[in-house]
């Protein structure tokens, strides 16, 4: 039987989503949660690999059981209560047998927040960045963002996938008093992407990239033509979608 986990992370504590060899990981510790609850070992399938320090507000996993489990809402409550702090699981529900949580997804949204004065409160969930920034210009670069589909130049390089191909449905910026925040959302993401787009638009923003030039790094497929990536901490996985 197949169940599907939605939970949520801050990610400072924790070398992203994936299993390391070395380092902590969100999916190991869920894995030896369920394993120690439910006296057997599980594997858990993500719908989405965040790096280290990238937060999520929503991701989903799923993972197979031979029996049934009767008390759901024992096993959530189980679970948080052996979890480390920066982990909560939501909820987890029966999902049909052939249910995957990668590929059923239909889409993606992040957020990535640039803080523009110093607070204590927000250093590890926002990027400290003071400069001014044509935020004009950074969401003209986001519309034409959204007439190519090939961001390979956006892509860490080594990434073994088959395609660089993904649809994003939009990609802007907003000022929120002294928050600078990016929204971008799209059926799929590559690795590293949207802090490397942050990155790129950064210098459209300060003037040192024109809205030219930028669909040039698009048409150029070269990472080396791209930005920076900016620190993960601004980073957060906020939604992820599915037809249920």
């Amino acid at each position: 039987m197949r169940y599907l986990i939605e939970c949520s992370y801050k990610g400072t504590d924790f070398h992203g989503w994936q299993i390391q060899p070395d380092a902590i990981s969100v999916q190991e510790c869920i894995e030896k949660g369920l394993s120690t609850i439910l006296k057997r070992k599980v594997d858990i399938t993500g719908s989405s690999r965040t790096d280290t320090g990238v937060h999520a507000a929503q991701q989903y996993a799923h993972f197979d059981v031979e029996e049934g489990i009767n008390d759901l809402g024992r096993l959530v409550n189980g679970m948080n209560g052996i979890l480390p702090r920066g982990i909560a699981i939501k909820q987890i529900k029966l999902v049909a047998d052939d249910f995957h949580s990668r590929f059923d997804a239909t889409h993606r949204r992040y957020l990535y927040r640039i803080l523009q004065e110093k607070n204590p409160f927000w250093h590890e969930l926002a990027y400290f960045y003071k400069p001014r920034l044509d935020i004009a210009s950074m969401n003209a670069a986001g519309e034409i963002m959204k007439k190519y589909i090939d961001y390979q130049c956006f892509s860490k390089v080594k990434t073994g996938v088959q395609t660089f191909n993904c649809r994003i449905e939009f990609a802007y910026w907003e000022q929120q008093g002294s928050f600078l925040l990016f929204h971008i959302k799209a059926d799929r993401f590559l690795r590293g992407m949207v802090r490397a787009i942050v990155g790129t638009m950064l210098e459209v923003g300060l003037g040192k990239l024109s809205l030219e030039d930028f669909e040039q790094v698009i048409l150029s497929k070269d990472r080396n033509k791209a930005g920076r990536a900016v620190p993960p901490e601004g980073l957060t996985l906020m939604e992820v979608g599915y037809n249920f």
